[in-house]
């Protein structure tokens, strides 16, 4: 049978020197030592597996030692030091709370408090765990421990500390142990692969300590695992197969992705992750913090809070001045607002595959928008300088017979703009051609003021809010409403049976589009507009509405129904309360309150309603 031990046994401290992050509460002991101001009770919280028992141990070996160092460290060498050692101590004595947590147990432990130590000057009790006594077992050991005898000494050690009754938390001085820091438990690590041996990078042993999370009995198990899979030469890629750790190149390659505005090689990454086996929420969490790293990296000063190894340090550093700070932090919002909202994701791939576009997009969105808005820009001056030029032909033939005797070859240029001028009786014809050129440069002053339409004066002297709140200028936006409708022509007719077409396009948002499909409609017409309202189920649902989509709904009805002179609005519904009668004594009163006879009636028999 192998006599094999395994790190966390083999390499747990032994001595105040070898105690790993935990250098003030070390140092606080060993004062209390040199100087003989021993507590009579000790509590040590803190997470699991940073060292509370070890320093209960080495504590209760320092008190006893015959011969302590000058730092006060157990020499190991002396009768109680060895018999601790070999575990045939009897003034060192270890309790396991979880196990023995009743009121019989702390009985026989204040029993054996009363006995007095035979070697050293004190008996020493550790109780792990202390936090699953009983209430029982709380209340029977709390007059021992507040007056013990002069040779003992209680420490205990738990990891809720919140568990443990405030008459016991007051009789303990308090020692709250830290986690580890990924430093402090890579340099560790580093001497023990040297003392066993082990060759192994320090990307490696990054990776270990950072799934540790703080506890170093958990960093000396997984480096065990790690050994006992790779062997004495541990590579990164054999430690991240083993751990089943992401890979921090799929963040890189991603913030690459994004960077360059590549969506597909995006999903292509997430697709690639999640066939690996990987939890989708684990993948977002690890974009999430590479992020942020990123932005520790680009920000001066910030580099202690940045827990990578320095090969590491260096691709971050590069990654992260390839893009702007205000890139990364859209990235940010984006990724922890997908964090956030994915366990209340119906789909949650699809979810996380919307918010990797969204990142992907952020660098083209300007560029994106500019291209969108030029068409729109656009349409409207090309159209209106090819319809001068159109109604030129036919006003040519009006005026040749005015003039018949000039040449063919001067009709063209002369008669064409004169004839306005110089026939004023065919007026009709004019006007009719006029709406053709509604969008005609405010440089041609051909036309007279009393020919211009009406409807695009209207839509010039007022926009909708709509408009306002666009980014496209003022002048652009108004000739676009003034080429969509006047209000006469959408009957009340038409919007109700539009209106569930209007809820079809909000099918993606099941609870808006319900809210919609199902509000009673009121339309109010005014000179200007008209002003269809919505109404909907309660007062929330019409405050959510009014505060996040009802400019954008009412511009999707605008659009559907081909009219600017629409205008939405939302109210909640009212309901009346109505009363439920339930008691006799109820109902008779509500019967002498529609009857006044019957109150009358009550009151000479001398009747009691209760």
């Amino acid at each position: 049978m192998s006599n094999y031990v395994v790190f966390a046994r083999k390499y747990r401290p032994d001595s105040f020197e070898t105690l790993v992050g935990q250098d003030n509460i070390a140092q606080t002991l060993k004062n209390s030592i040199v100087r003989g101001k021993l507590a009579h009770a000790y509590l040590f919280c803190g997470p699991r597996g940073v060292g509370k028992t070890s320093t209960a141990r080495i504590f209760a070996k320092a008190i006893n030692c015959e011969h302590p160092s000058a730092e006060m460290e157990p020499c190991g060498e002396c009768e109680s030091c060895r018999s601790f050692q070999e575990g045939r101590s009897y003034c060192i004595h270890e309790l396991d709370a979880a196990s023995n947590n009743g009121v019989e147990d702390i009985k026989a432990l204040m029993d054996q408090v009363q006995i007095p130590p035979q070697v050293g000057k004190y008996s020493v009790y550790i109780i792990d765990e202390v936090h699953m006594l009983s209430q029982a077992a709380f209340n029977a050991f709390l007059k021992t421990l507040e007056e013990p005898p002069a040779h003992a000494i209680f420490i205990l050690a738990t990891t809720e500390k919140h568990k443990i009754i405030p008459t016991i938390l007051s009789r303990c001085q308090t020692y709250d142990f830290n986690r580890i820091s990924v430093s402090g438990i890579v340099h560790n690590l580093r001497d023990i692969a040297q003392k066993e041996g082990i060759t192994v990078d320090d990307e490696s042993l990054h990776i270990i300590a950072q799934k540790a999370d703080g506890a170093m009995r958990d960093a000396l198990s997984i480096f065990d695992q790690t050994v006992a899979f790779c062997g004495t030469d541990i590579h990164y890629a054999d430690v991240m197969r083993n751990l089943n750790v992401l890979d921090y190149e799929y963040s890189f390659k991603l913030v690459d992705s994004f960077i360059s505005g590549d969506y597909a090689s995006a999903m292509l990454i997430f697709d690639e992750v999640l066939a690996k086996g990987f939890n989708a929420q684990h993948f977002i969490s690890a974009l999430s913090s590479h992020v942020r790293d990123l932005i520790v990296s680009r920000t001066a000063g910030l580099d202690v809070l940045l827990d990578t190894p320095d090969s590491l340090k260096i691709r971050y550093k590069t990654q992260a001045e390839s893009c702007s700070l205000g890139f990364l932090y859209d990235v940010l919002s984006i990724a922890t607002q997908c964090e956030a909202g994915y366990k209340a994701a119906v789909n949650q791939r699809l979810h996380i595959e919307f918010a990797l576009m969204k990142m992907a997009f952020l660098l083209k969105a300007p560029a994106g928008q500019a291209a969108a808005k030029a068409p729109a820009v656009a349409a409207p001056v090309v159209a209106p300088a090819q319809a001068p030029a159109a109604s030129a032909a036919p006003k040519a033939p009006v005026a040749v017979p005015a003039a018949p005797a000039a040449p063919a070859a001067s009709v063209a240029p002369v008669a064409a703009p004169a004839a306005p001028a110089a026939a004023p009786a065919p007026s009709a014809p004019v006007q009719e051609a006029a709406p053709q050129a509604p969008a005609a440069p405010a440089a041609d002053a051909a036309p007279a003021p009393s020919e211009r339409p009406k409807r695009r004066g209207r839509a010039g002297a007022s926009l909708s809010l709509g408009a306002l709140m666009s980014d496209e200028p003022k002048e652009t936006v108004a000739q676009r409403e003034a080429e969509v409708g006047a209000v006469a022509s959408v009957s009340d007719e038409d919007i109700r049976a539009s209106w569930p077409r209007l809820a079809a396009l909000y099918s993606e948002k099941p609870r808006l589009a319900n809210a919609i499909a199902t509000a009673k409609l009121e339309i109010e017409e005014t000179p200007e507009y008209k002003e269809v309202t919505f109404v909907v189920m309660n007062e929330a649902q019409k405050v959510w509405i009014e505060q996040n989509l009802l400019r954008s709904i009412e511009e999707q009805f605008r659009k559907m129904m081909n009219s600017s002179s629409l205008r939405l609005a939302v109210k909640a519904a009212q309901y009346v309360e109505q009363k439920v009668v339930y008691t006799q004594a109820e109902k008779a009163r509500e019967m002498m309150e529609n009857h006044p006879e019957m109150k009358d009636f009550v009151k000479d028999l001398g009747l009691d309603l209760k």
